[in-house]
């Protein structure tokens, strides 16, 4: 599959310091249907959990956006 980046995705990833490799490798770990989705994952390195919205379309993933959950995950 390929991965885009949208510019705002590489905006915010900049803003945070998450480095999009980060990204690349969490994306390429999970099994991920058509449409929009979010995921939240807990990464080496950072504070809080990573969320990355994704939208899958045919070979496609495009990154929306990604930040990390600076009030935690709700539960």
């Amino acid at each position: 599959m390929q991965i885009k980046f949208s510019r705002h995705a590489k905006r915010r990833a900049k803003l945070y310091k998450v480095s999009e490799s980060v990204i690349f490798n969490t994306l390429r770990d999970i099994e991920l249907s058509q449409g929009k989705q979010e995921i939240i994952k807990e990464i080496d390195g950072l504070k809080y959990p990573l969320k990355i919205v994704v939208s899958v379309e045919n070979d496609i993933i495009t990154v929306i956006t990604n930040y990390p959950l600076k009030k935690g995950r709700k539960k």
